[in-house]
């Protein structure tokens, strides 16, 4: 549809404004709103934003380099259904004429150019955990009051209290052309999981970027909060977003073997991702709250749930990688984690996985968080990365992952990761106090 004729079919069902919406680095949606008018422009030049203002562009304040355009991806157009009038369209990100090689949906349409080469494409199902809380002074609370069972996975008492929030999510999501396949309480107090079907990965990703753009509206518009922080509670599970994960050959999924277990290139990718996992870990997991998410203990609903050896297995959810006959799960990104980014390198560790001819070693059936340290240890089991700072040593030494990245937004990642990572390292906790201020 050419933009004249796309302009007229908006203007037809009642679209006045556009939102041009991309997404920085750190994950979050950004953009503006444009008359609809100019969809010309917006497909031809793109909306301009001043790029220092970009967390994560490393853009300069002046000169040819320092505007960002988001130039429309007519295919995203799509009204909001909670927004009338207006209309989101993705934008990729372009500097002086060119695309900008750190924008995130920019390193995963190279990422996908690879994978085009072979005829092949990745289809990922995302599956992001969320909770929902309110703001009392300085607390942060579920937005249930009444929430607290000690074992609150899919617990019908919370989940109809909370029907009204999470109906709209699905109605407004289905009418954008997302397809739902369940919600559930999940195990922690006010935290929910929606699980979409599986789409071609850019596509995916755009998905889930409305996906967040439609529950923190719909979460304020009902005096909630919509919180993605990895691990908003010290006692409780924390949030992850796990990518179900398949790589196609026109119709034929490449991953799905004859005997009900993956094929031999399914297992070369995992062994890819597996062997990359300590860099990976720094984009899956991108904050130093998500490394209170990733570690060995129980919660008040008794496990953690989240991955902490780097380890397969058939239908192991304690694993880092759970296998499946024509698919895997990859257990490692928290709710925190940029969609883009996250395919991107998980592109490209499975590419290098299968290049490589790497084998994944034999799965794992037990319970990971149960076995004893010296068996992990006799079987040879790494651990991920214990901490944000770790995770960044892990990526700057893995010439795979970083290339995947590209040298501009590689840079930045690691300038931003190393910047969290000390500003923690300075913070004085109330912990801290109450165990130190008077011990000695």
């Amino acid at each position: 549809m050419n933009p004249a004729a796309l302009g007229e079919s908006l203007h037809a069902a009642g679209v006045h404004t556009l939102l041009v919406q991309f997404t920085d680095l750190r994950g979050v949606a950004k953009g503006k709103l444009v008359p609809l008018h100019q969809l010309g422009a917006v497909l031809r030049d793109g909306a301009g934003f001043a790029g220092p203002s970009i967390e994560g562009s490393g853009l300069p304040r002046s000169g040819p380099r320092s505007e960002f355009w988001a130039r429309g991806d007519a295919s995203t157009v799509q009204p909001l259904p909670w927004w009338p009038g207006v209309a989101r369209i993705v934008g990729d990100g372009f500097v002086d004429g060119r695309p900008f090689d750190a924008c995130p949906r920019q390193v995963l349409r190279r990422a996908r150019a690879r994978l085009a080469e072979r005829g092949w494409r990745l289809e990922c199902g995302i599956e992001p955990e969320f909770f929902l809380l309110r703001r009392d002074g300085d607390r942060w609370l579920p937005a249930d009051d009444a929430d607290r069972l000690d074992k609150p996975s899919y617990d019908l008492k919370s989940l109809p209290r909370q029907a009204g929030f999470l109906h709209a999510l699905r109605e407004v999501l289905e009418a954008c052309g997302t397809t739902v396949l369940q919600t559930d309480h999940e195990d922690a107090w006010g935290q929910y999981e929606i699980n979409f079907a599986h789409a071609e990965a850019l596509a995916s990703a755009d998905r889930l970027m409305l996906f967040k753009l439609a529950a923190h509206a719909l979460a304020e518009a009902r005096g909630m909060v919509l919180s993605m922080m990895p691990k908003p509670f010290a006692d409780q599970p924390g949030s992850g977003m796990h990518w179900h994960v398949s790589l196609w050959d026109g119709a034929h999924n490449l991953f799905a073997g004859s005997d009900g277990a993956l094929s031999a290139l399914g297992r070369a990718f995992v062994a890819g991702v597996l062997a990359h996992a300590p860099a990976l870990a720094a984009i899956g997991a991108p904050t130093v709250n998500s490394y209170k998410r990733l570690r060995v203990g129980r919660s008040r609903s008794g496990t953690s749930w989240a991955p902490v050896f780097v380890a397969h297995g058939a239908n192991n959810r304690t694993a880092l990688v759970r296998t499946l006959p024509d698919r895997f799960e990859w257990r490692l990104p928290d709710a925190a984690a940029n969609p883009y980014l996250v395919s991107a390198t998980l592109i490209a560790a499975g590419l290098d996985g299968i290049d490589r001819g790497l084998d994944p070693g034999p799965g794992i059936d037990d319970d990971l968080f149960a076995m004893a340290d010296t068996e992990r240890a006799a079987r040879g089991l790494a651990r991920l990365p214990r901490s944000l700072e770790d995770a960044a040593d892990a990526l700057q030494a893995d010439a795979a992952i970083t290339q995947a990245l590209g040298d501009e937004l590689g840079a930045e990642l690691l300038r931003l990761h190393r910047a969290e990572s000390e500003d923690w390292a300075g913070h004085v906790s109330g912990w801290e106090r109450a165990r130190y201020a008077a011990a000695f």
